[in-house]
């Protein structure tokens, strides 16, 4: 293989680099103590120093064969200036670990094998549309001003776990993604800046401090796995995943400050909030429009909003403490609910939301009583749902449906309405029966029943044809105008009510 360049041209440390490059061995510069850390860099001495311009001379240099080109493995350098790989093809591995690189490293539509920058201090990385044929890691290294990975092909792993992503200082207007309309959008930075993103393996980002992580549209066959991080939004958004794909999102034991949005997401597998912390001025957690097959809403804190509007969730497991003050369910439709909640715990949990009443949650709240069999629990949500909706009624309504109840618990509880009747009947039985009334017509004989007299006067229309043989007297003509109009008012509520109750879908 012939070298790039004419090894006179470099340093002592450089022709080192390169010689083991093209004879894929490893070279370490490190001294084996704590100023090894690349923080330090600047104490190093100059035997360490590496220039950006000759390893990118190296990697561009073909292999000889598909697959089978150099590596390099370099350990422990300070390299200055900028590692510019744009449009390269790199037949081998690079490998940096302990290393320190003052400028930025840029892969905008290269083709690699497997990047590993571990252990680094790295000031930019640039891997727009970047094809890695392997592995992207930065185990355990710190970038000062964000990486973009935005519609990059991994097809093995991407792995920043134990790392710290800082977010650039300023975003030119030529790297700011392009909005709907064509024109640049005005985005804050963004430690993880990957939209479009594809990651046939897992991408994991455990254990790590990242100032804000931006995957819309991307797609991440092997899950998102964000355990134990710490999020932080520049903005009001620590997370944004709009229209992302993946296995599955775990947020286990992560601290969150930002909102976490995933509108639009599609999770095929489990979203995963067990113990997280999340804290936001407005909305915590954003997940609107999204289909999801299990999520395991259980975080340790929530201050914020949470919105489920319009998003289907085959399985839905939390508890009543896992929710703040105000939770949007409008239109959210779910197969299960885990584990089973007191009803007052669901009831509140449907009530909460930021806009008022809204049927559709007490409906589907109410469905999946009925799917589980316990209809008694079903009607009582309905009911609920009755008495919500009747606080947004005009003044003559709200009393109307006070009434009714009162009296026939709005059509949910017809038997009320027999208890009332009955209550009815006990005391006019009694009163008529001490105070009987007088016969209008003294020539026709009859005999008086108080009970079938009380029971005349609580139908509304009569039956029995005692009303007008009979004239209550003194003050039981009260009680006989009051059980005539309980009468009509029950009726009317039993009717009411029964109406509502055999409404289909009610």
């Amino acid at each position: 293989m012939r070298p790039p360049f004419r090894l006179r041209r470099l340093t002592a440390t450089e022709r080192r680099v390169a010689r083991a490059f093209l004879a894929r061995e490893r070279v370490d510069l490190r001294r084996g103590d704590a100023r090894d850390d690349p923080a330090r860099a600047g104490t190093w001495p100059r035997s360490r120093t590496v220039r950006a311009s000759v390893l990118a001379e190296l990697l561009a240099t073909d292999g000889d064969a598909p697959g089978q080109g150099p590596s390099l493995q370099l350990y422990g350098a300070r390299i200055v200036g900028l590692l510019d790989l744009r449009d390269a093809t790199i037949t081998g591995e690079l490998r940096l670990a302990g290393c320190a690189v003052e400028g930025e490293i840029r892969l905008v539509d290269a083709t690699t094998r497997s990047v590993r920058l571990n252990d680094c201090w790295i000031r930019r990385i640039n891997a727009t549309r970047c094809a890695v044929k392997g592995v992207f890691s930065l185990d355990s290294s710190t970038v000062s001003q964000g990486v973009r990975l935005d519609n990059a092909h991994i097809t093995g792993v991407l792995r920043i776990n134990n790392a710290s992503l800082r977010a650039p200082d300023h975003v030119s207007p030529r790297a700011r993604p392009m909005s709907v309309s064509g024109r640049p959008e005005e985005p804050l930075p963004w430690g993880l800046f990957a939209g479009g993103l594809q990651v046939e393996g897992g991408t994991f980002l455990r254990n790590s401090t990242i100032q804000g992580v931006r995957v819309p549209g991307s797609t991440l066959t092997g899950g998102l796995h964000l355990e134990r991080s710490t999020l932080t939004g520049v903005g009001e958004q620590a997370l944004r995943g709009d229209d992302m794909r993946a296995g599955m999102i775990s947020l286990e034991h992560t601290t969150v400050n930002g909102t976490v949005r995933l509108r639009g997401a599609h999770i095929d597998g489990t979203l995963l909030f067990r113990e997280a912390r999340i804290s936001a001025s407005d909305r915590a957690v954003h997940l609107s429009h999204a289909r999801v097959d299990q999520l395991i809403f259980t975080p340790a804190s929530v201050t914020g909003r949470v919105s489920f509007a319009s998003s289907h969730f085959g399985v839905l497991y939390s508890h009543p403490h896992s929710y703040p003050d105000v939770v949007d369910l409008t239109d959210t439709v779910y197969v299960s609910l885990r584990p089973a909640w007191p009803l007052r715990d669901h009831l509140s949990w449907v009530s909460r939301g930021p806009h008022g009443y809204r049927p559709q949650p007490y409906q589907q709240l109410a469905a999946w009583y009925r799917s589980n069999g316990q209809d008694q629990l079903a009607r009582r949500v309905r009911h609920a749902r009755v008495r919500q909706w009747r606080g947004t009624l005009p003044l003559p309504s709200r009393m109307w449906g006070h009434l009714l109840d009162a009296l026939v618990g709005n059509g949910y509880r017809p038997w009320m309405a027999g208890a009332w009747s009955a209550l009815l009947l006990a005391v006019g039985t009694v009163v008529f029966h001490l105070v009987p009334p007088t016969q209008i017509d003294p020539d026709h004989q009859r005999t008086f029943n108080p009970f079938i007299y009380t029971l005349d006067l609580l139908v509304p229309v009569s039956v029995f044809e005692q009303r007008g043989a009979w004239d209550p007297t003194g003050g039981t003509q009260w009680l006989a105008w009051v059980v005539i109009a309980a009468g009509w008012v029950l009726a009317t509520a039993l009717i009411a009510g029964a109406t509502r109750t055999l409404r289909p879908g009610d």
